[in-house]
């Protein structure tokens, strides 16, 4: 993996929405069109798009589904990776999105309740498909819509899940997320060098130097959702700065 800047389109009740430590009811961003929204990353030269059914990771099961589907079929001529995350408990529902074109499934409590998930998903539709999410909090992982703690830390789970066939980790620390109060690189790099496979970051970028300081970690991309919506930093700048460090 080329390290890549991706933009979040993360959806609640239908509309693109951006909240605080993934409180429900704390947006400090809400955009009626998610699909319109996913393809204006596109034209700003977004090479992979990281979608979120928030309704699904918090209640279980996926509410936005049909936008999901509309963003993934308009992207797919343009030749966008699509990775989707949020709800998805099951076999049958990674399998669906996958075989309707998404590039990588998140799975986040699903995989810590069903590991043998992570080792099925990788069998029959490869470990690149794969991507395990681990959300910390005070350095332990946070399932259900970071609502539950459990003792494992990050580094734990992630050599367990490399072990399983994900074939790559989304590492998000909550205690930065959202609050657009820059980053704290320690808790990436120490996943980054503790297991083979990417880790894309996630949490609390603020600025372009947060993104050069994450590149320098070893981590493969870094998810971006509040600093762009918000105008910290427009993606052209992100993509540029990258390009040329």
């Amino acid at each position: 993996m080329v390290f890549e800047v991706i933009p979040a389109v993360d959806m609640r009740g239908g509309k693109c929405v951006q909240l605080v430590q993934g409180i429900p009811g704390s947006e400090i961003v809400s955009l009626d069109d998610p699909v319109e929204v996913s393809l204006d990353w596109v034209r700003k030269g977004a090479k992979t798009l990281h979608l979120v059914d928030l309704d699904g990771a918090i209640e279980g099961e996926r509410k936005n589904a049909t936008i999901i589907e509309k963003i993934v079929n308009a992207c797919r001529e343009k030749g966008v990776r699509i990775q989707v995350g949020g709800g998805i408990r099951s076999f049958e529902d990674a399998a669906s999105l996958l075989e309707l074109g998404v590039s990588r499934v998140i799975l986040g409590t699903a995989a810590l309740q069903n590991p043998e998930l992570v080792k099925q998903l990788s069998s029959a539709f490869g470990k690149d498909s794969v991507t395990v999410a681990l959300d910390a909090k005070n350095g332990k992982i946070s399932i259900k819509g970071w609502t539950e703690e459990c003792a494992q830390t990050p580094v734990e789970m992630g050599r367990k899940f490399e072990e399983l066939g994900a074939g790559s980790l989304l590492f998000t620390n909550i205690d930065t997320e959202g609050l657009l109060q820059g980053i704290n690189p320690a808790p990436t790099k120490e996943l980054v060098e503790s297991v083979s496979i990417p880790v894309i970051a996630s949490g609390g970028v603020s600025s372009l130097q947060d993104l050069q300081v994450l590149k320098n970690t070893g981590a493969a991309g870094v998810v971006v959702g509040s600093a762009l919506y918000t105008g910290r930093f427009t993606l052209e700048a992100a993509i540029e700065i990258i390009l040329h460090e």
